[in-house]
């Protein structure tokens, strides 16, 4: 196996070799979230008319299945049908997270109005019956992704371990309602989850209990943003490849961020960001690769403009607050990520104020550690989460 670089808070520095400059600040598995690239000049140009590209077929599957994956996703009701579509294609795939899935793992999903009315998907693992919770981890997902079909192996993994696993689809991602990959406001997003988590931490099952949350690229914005607004409420963080501060020389010039933040109150959902295909560099092995494929209810088109906008500023907003994140904090990083930058996470490792902070960078890895990488790699970078909250959990 290859090694993996780990720092903890009494360590103050960390080697890193040379990283390929990022092109993008997130991304689900397929697509470009925002080009932040010093390829931006004065005269760099948007196209308003962002051309629909067709899906490529999915192999092995119907042209019945192919023409539901390649429908209008943008409603709810569309990305539902199309997943239930999906479900025994899905249980045939040929992934290690589908094949180890440890057995008894009980499971509960459902749909909840929240107060702002939105019907939002949430799913739940625990371990099998008479297994003792040590503990409640609530997860966000990446941007354009949901808390199903990679997601489901991970969370099985930990239940499996004594934890009780929670997570949601976000107000226009996978089942939940929403346009699709349309975040209008993106401190709304972070009130929805800590709403819906609230509830969580709230049930009997896990009451008493110490209370995690785990962040994937997007989602780690989203579980700083948590954290900086509830404080005390966590016993502790996780962040895998978080998108929480664009590197320096990386942002486009002023003057276009001018007219992006413009055009995004006029057309606050067009697509117009160019569109690229960012799964070769999330998946180190083109067999997981293949298999994102059938992640059919991912968002993998032009990201939205104002969506574009809002993230752009809720990480300028997340790195003048950094130092004061405060809680027991792991940091998980591939080496090799050209998506969201692993120098980006030692910034944070370094800004933290948390006293308990370790950093894990993973040598050779891509964006996606959690899932997309050999099975070996994929089984580490799982274990040591678990490894992390069972020994934080032994100190309560």
């Amino acid at each position: 196996m290859e090694p993996s670089v780990t720092l903890r808070f009494r360590s103050h520095t960390l080697s890193l070799f040379p990283h390929t400059p990022i092109s993008s600040i997130d991304h689900p598995h397929n697509h470009l979230l925002i080009p932040i690239s010093p390829k931006f000049s004065s005269n760099t140009t948007l196209s308003v008319a962002a051309a629909a590209k067709k899906k490529p077929s999915i192999e092995g599957v119907s042209e019945e299945l192919n023409a539901m994956a390649s429908q209008n996703l943008d409603f709810a009701p569309s990305r539902r049908r199309v997943r239930a579509a999906f479900t025994e294609v899905h249980q045939q795939l040929d992934h290690f997270l589908f094949k180890t899935a440890p057995p008894g793992i009980r499971t509960e999903e459902g749909y909840e109005r929240n107060s702002r009315g939105l019907e939002i998907f949430c799913k739940s693992w625990m371990p099998e019956s008479g297994v003792p919770l040590k503990a409640a981890l609530c997860f966000c997902h990446g941007y354009g992704s949901t808390c199903t079909f990679f997601f489901e192996g991970i969370a099985k993994r930990i239940a499996a371990s004594g934890y009780g696993v929670y997570a949601m689809d976000y107000p226009g991602f996978g089942l939940s309602e929403g346009l699709h990959g349309y975040i209008p406001n993106f401190d709304d997003l972070v009130d929805d989850v800590i709403e819906h988590f609230t509830k969580i931490k709230a049930r009997p099952e896990v009451r008493g209990l110490p209370r995690f949350i785990l962040g994937q690229s997007m989602g780690g914005a989203i579980a700083l943003k948590v954290h900086l607004k509830e404080q005390n409420t966590w016993d502790g963080v996780i962040l895998v490849a978080p998108m929480c501060k664009i590197a320096e020389g990386m942002l486009p010039p002023t003057a276009l961020l001018r007219v992006l933040n413009l055009l995004s109150k006029v057309m606050p959902k067009a697509k117009l960001f160019p569109h690229k295909d960012l799964s070769a560099l999330t998946f180190r092995e083109p067999g997981k690769r293949k298999v994102a494929g059938y992640n059919v209810i991912s968002y993998d088109h032009p990201t939205r403009l104002k969506t574009g906008m809002e993230l752009l500023s809720a990480t300028q907003e997340i790195e003048s607050q950094l130092h004061k994140v405060s809680a027991p904090l792991l940091i998980l990083h591939g080496a090799a990520d050209q998506v969201t930058d692993p120098l980006v996470s030692q910034f944070l490792y370094e800004k933290a104020s948390s006293k308990d902070k370790t950093l894990k960078i993973y040598e050779g890895s891509y964006h996606g550690i959690l899932e997309g990488e050999p099975d070996d790699r994929i089984f580490a970078v799982h274990n040591d989460i678990i490894s992390w909250l069972d020994f934080r959990c032994s100190l309560k």
